[in-house]
């Protein structure tokens, strides 16, 4: 299994920019999908979640509810983090991870770079 994270980059506060997963390797429709994201000097922070095949559940976490939106593509096999009014606090090292429903076992890509500064 391989995940790919591409989107990244350096965007000014009030910003968007919208990272893409790609996956191989795995039956995508069959696996949640999830963001998290590392800040310099903190613990990794989970972002957003979707559930498999349909993904019609998303679930988001407080800080970035409103303002970004979890997709996924199952014939594409790429799940998608679109991010709208970034803020500074959203610097981070951006990873996807996936796992099949009922099991706690994760793949994860790489990560990419997002900074958010004027």
């Amino acid at each position: 299994a391989r995940l790919v994270e591409s989107g990244g980059g350096l965007v000014q506060p009030g910003g968007s920019l919208r990272l893409s997963c790609k996956t191989s390797g795995i039956t995508f429709s069959r696996y949640n999908m999830v963001w998290y994201r590392q800040a310099p000097g903190k613990d990794r922070e989970w972002v957003a979640a979707i559930a498999s095949n349909s993904g019609r559940r998303t679930e988001y976490a407080d800080s970035v509810k409103g303002r970004f939106t979890i997709s996924r593509d199952n014939r594409q096999n790429s799940a998608y983090l679109q991010m709208n009014s970034l803020k500074p606090e959203d610097t981070a090292v951006y990873y996807c991870g996936a796992y099949l429903p009922y099991t706690d076992n994760y793949t994860w890509g790489q990560g990419t770079q997002v900074t958010v500064s004027e």
